[in-house]
């Protein structure tokens, strides 16, 4: 796995980058999640997918996000008291974004009562950003102290080539196929951009 995909300069991470940072609202998220102190986060998943499907979309404006998703990586505070003592702090700073903060090296704790089944705890943040459902969602942005935007793609180009030719694609480390279809159905992917390509789950 490629943990810090910016590193390799891609073409499309350029791209990636160029986007955010010409987008004032994500670039504001950005500085807004820094402003926490935490050593290991991103903002990712949906977030980073609409910014570019609507910007290969031409759409002038943006589409509606369900929400802001902050990841990040604590062992040592995983009480959903944090959680939820960040998403105030961010709220209190950003009231219009709907902030949803996840700390996920406590995601082992819930999972099973979500989605019905037991997982082993996740060991950093690039670990638990690969599990996400889709692979072109397996993607976050950080920001650093001197303003560098940093790309966190573990999957490397297959999330970035999902990204940028809009595929959903299962990936089925965490995911199972009734999960992923689920989130298809419920997503409305096909509505919300006419071009998606949706590949069947994986078993």
């Amino acid at each position: 796995m490629k943990s810090d995909y910016m590193h390799t300069r891609s073409p499309q991470t350029e791209q990636l980058i160029s986007l955010i940072r010409q987008n004032e609202s994500f670039t504001s998220w950005l500085r807004a999640v820094r402003t926490q102190g935490l050593s290991s986060w991103c903002i990712g998943a949906g977030a980073v997918r609409n910014l570019v499907w609507d910007a290969l979309a031409g759409r002038s404006a943006p589409s509606a996000l369900a929400d802001v998703d902050v990841a990040y990586f604590d062992a040592t505070e995983i009480s959903g008291e944090r959680d939820a003592e960040l998403q105030r702090a961010l709220e209190a700073l950003a009231p219009t974004v709907p902030w949803e903060v996840t700390n996920q090296a406590g995601v082992h704790r819930w999972f099973e009562s979500v989605f019905g089944r037991a997982v082993a705890p996740l060991h950093s943040l690039d670990d638990a950003i690969a599990t996400w459902p889709e692979f072109v969602t397996c993607i976050g942005v950080t920001l650093t102290d001197d303003d560098e935007i940093r790309v966190i793609a573990p999957h490397g180009s297959l999330t970035f080539d999902d990204l940028f030719s809009m595929t959903i694609r299962h990936n089925p480390v965490r995911a199972t196929v009734a999960n992923y279809n689920e989130r298809v159905a419920k997503k409305n992917y096909a509505a919300r951009w006419p071009s998606v390509t949706i590949l069947p789950a994986q078993c």
